[in-house]
């Protein structure tokens, strides 16, 4: 890194030291100039294990790969893994301090880089953070890493003594031999620990002795959010840092033809206009809002393609025809669902569909990068650092071992940014300037139009019944997109993509249906429009357990069941989905008339799933006016997730993920006039305000013996929860989303 930015990072560590900064730059520039070369910032870290060795974490070497312990005694702990809100690094945290046995109240956390990971021998893991994956597919190694590292420092302080190590014992970074009465620190014998041979596979403590685990822990980075010194990508700020707005064609497929950039060439701070790929352009100013309104005025001359054809109403129609098409791959079947629907006494069918919508992340995306012929370096909030090395060194037109990629918290993430596009954009960019960092700033519009979208599709679904009433099968034809076969075609397998079939399969998988039919049959009709899917917070779970829980719902009452009775009967083999159905259940008072809120009658709705690991469940309660105005005043869920890290923090994404799901059922679709996504901006697409927001009761009931994720499978079941709340209420049934498009009127 130049020294430039390394005087930036002695100057923050210097800041943080209570030291005045010596150079007359602004705290807040200081601030974001420090962290773009690694440095510590106070309680939160997004600092870089290769700028450590610098500054002021400095003054002793790592223990192993996830420690470093201060003369001071603080402790910093790195996460490969990303924060973007849920409170992974936290979590992952707590994970490495429980085994590693230090103070709580000393820790810290830093960032390795995926470049420093590559030269390693990728000795931190996977740093893809999406999923639900963060804590429970890295739960294993970073407690090793934890453990690993306490046994290096008892090693040291015993090999110091003379004495055994299993003679030793230790406390919240305190190590003490009670035979002599010696005692020491984590920080006195860090330097000494890191000249040891690391354990290869150090044993874990059993569950039932966690102190850390399962305590509500404050999050690490609450203070600096609260105080605004956290460093998001959009804060960031380099010495001699240019600014870019970019323009992407907005037909998706289309490209540029041409550009006049002789009409912009003399407006106040433009430095260059720059094509990018074939299909964008972006202005370099020398301020962000320069770059902005001078893009805004620069003819450009677009080639839309045939793409530029395709209206809504025709994808639509694509996907309708899939309902019925002879050709689908199947993801779930026992018995012979076609037969019993032909032989049944009855039937029940319906229809339902899900529409594109975009992540809408708060802070739109962005990057920055400095690009030279020997080596490029980009700052940016991202969910996986890895694919952002991978994209950041195709750009560069350089090997990866002469790239990093620095990675600041997220603004908002929720699957979108575990792509790549806009470090594609900054490195095309910033090659055009050598040496001189640039900053990326896409606009909301910019955001909205070129997303990778929630893949829309719908769902026909037909019960069978018998003279009693009692379901003898089902079919689930599901029509619509998959999002491996744009992003990861190599993994769909004889025209299956296993991903449709989140929340339907029929166990040990990823999700599971949870209940019990004697003929079942789930199958997808794969239709890709032009619109560029991509893993949107919960994925395909959000409409499977949205259609089927509905569905449930429907048949209940064609049959005159209670919605919970009939669950019960269908889930008798499947105790876990039941208990935390049963849970919700006995805490919202099911069976029972619900108080009225201010006259109005309140209803109820029931809905459950299983996700990404995880069992969930919720009971909402709604009332609706005479004139259709809906109020949400409630919601009970609850999640078995295995082991509970931080309930606090399970509780908060449980509360997080019904913002995002109710939102996104209330108002949001993005729809496609003329090739291009319709929706610019928050006008048209809204968000949950605090007033609609419901009161949420959690149940967080962790079973043990498995690892489940929390960021995503609730926000499966708000949405159902609510549509079947609506139909008690009402007797209206919503088969397709948004809610905004339909009158609730009596």
């Amino acid at each position: 890194m130049s020294k430039l930015y390394q005087d930036a990072f002695e100057e923050q560590a210097r800041s943080s030291a209570g030291v005045a900064p010596a150079t007359g730059i602004s705290r807040r520039r200081f601030i974001g100039s420090a962290a773009a070369a690694g440095s510590l910032v106070v309680g939160f870290q997004v600092s870089l294990p290769a700028r450590a060795q610098q500054g002021a974490a400095a003054k002793t070497p790592e223990v192993n790969a996830w420690v470093v312990v201060q003369p001071d005694e603080r402790v910093i702990i790195r996460i490969a893994r990303s924060e973007m809100g849920q409170g992974t690094l936290t979590g992952l945290a707590q994970m490495v301090a429980e085994e590693l046995e230090c103070d709580w109240a000393r820790v810290t956390t830093e960032y390795p880089t995926p470049g420093q990971n590559l030269a390693r021998n990728r000795v931190w893991g996977n740093f893809s953070t999406g999923g639900s994956r963060g804590i429970r597919e890295s739960q294993d190694y970073v407690r090793k890493g934890g453990a690993a590292a306490r046994m290096m420092l008892v090693q040291a302080a015993a090999d110091g003594w003379g004495v055994p190590a299993a003679d030793c014992r230790v406390a919240a970074g305190v190590i003490t031999h009670p035979g002599s009465g010696r005692r020491t620190t984590y920080g006195q014998v860090a330097a000494a620990a890191a000249k040891l041979q690391v354990p290869a596979n150090p044993p874990l403590k059993d569950p039932k002795d966690w102190k850390l685990v399962g305590a509500r822990l404050a999050r690490l980075d609450t203070v600096e959010k609260t105080t605004g010194a956290l460093v998001y990508g959009a804060d960031l700020k380099l010495p001699g840092m240019l600014n870019a707005a970019i323009r992407d064609c907005p037909v998706f497929g289309g490209k540029v033809r041409s550009f006049d950039a002789s009409a912009i060439a003399s407006r106040p701070g433009v430095r260059k206009v720059v094509k990018v790929g074939d299909s964008a352009v972006a202005v370099v100013a020398d301020t962000w809002w320069r770059a902005k309104t001078a893009l805004e005025a620069l003819p450009i001359d677009w080639d839309f393609g045939p793409n530029a054809a395709i209206q809504q109403a025709g994808i639509d129609a694509t996907l309708k025809a899939g309902l019925d098409a002879p050709e689908a791959a199947v993801g779930n079947r026992n018995g012979d669902a076609k037969d019993a629907i032909a032989k049944a006494a009855r039937k029940v069918e319906a229809v339902y569909s899900y529409p594109f919508q975009n992540h809408a992340t708060m802070e739109p995306m962005n990057a920055t990068a400095v690009w030279t012929p020997e080596r490029c370096e980009v700052w940016t909030p991202t969910q996986n650092g890895e694919s952002a090395l991978a994209a950041t060194a195709a750009a560069a037109g350089l090997p990866p071992a002469k790239c990093d990629v620095y990675k600041l918290p997220l603004g908002g993430g929720f699957g979108r940014r575990g792509m790549a596009d806009w470090v594609t954009q900054v490195v095309l960019i910033a090659r055009e300037m050598p040496g001189t960092p640039v900053k990326l700033m896409w606009t909301r519009e910019e955001d909205m139009q070129h997303g990778r979208y929630h893949p829309v599709t719908q769902c026909k679904m037909t019960a069978a019944l018998d003279e009693r009433g009692e379901v003898t099968g089902l079919h689930m034809r599901i029509s619509g997109q998959s999002i491996l076969a744009a992003v990861f075609p190599q993994n769909i397998r004889n025209g299956l993509d296993p991903v449709v079939f989140q929340g339907l399969n029929a166990g040990g998988g990823e999700a599971m249906i949870g209940y019990s039919f004697p003929n079942l049959l789930v199958d997808h009709a794969m239709r890709n429009p032009h619109v560029p899917p991509g893993f949107w917070r919960g994925v395909n779970l959000n409409q499977n357990a949205l259609y089927l829980e509905c569905f449930i719902d429907e048949v209940a009452h064609a049959t005159k069941q209670d919605p919970l009775a009939l669950r019960r009967k269908l889930m008798a083999r499947h105790p876990k989905h039941l208990a935390v159905l049963d849970a919700v259940a006995e805490r919202a008072g099911w069976g029972r008339p619900a108080p009225d809120v201010k006259g109005m009658k309140v209803f109820r709705g029931l809905s459950q799933t299983h996700g990404f690991g995880s069992y969930v469940a919720a009971c909402a309660e709604v009332s609706v006016t005479a004139d259709g105005e809906l109020t949400i005043h409630r919601i009970v869920a609850a999640t078995d997730c295995g082991y509970a890290v931080n309930p606090q923090q399970i509780e908060a994404q449980i509360e997080g993920s019904f913002v995002y799901g109710l939102g996104a059922m209330l108002f949001q679709a993005c729809t496609v006039k003329d090739g291009a996504i319709e929706q610019k901006n928050f006008d048209t697409y809204p968000c949950l305000k605090i007033a609609q927001m419901p009161k949420v009761e959690s149940i967080v009931m962790p079973s043990g013996g498995f690892w489940g994720g929390v960021g995503e499978p609730t926000i499966a079941v708000a949405a159902p929860a609510v549509l079947n709340a609506i139909f008690a209420a009402t007797g209206k049934r919503i088969r397709d989303l948004p809610l905004s498009r339909h009158s609730l009127k009596a």
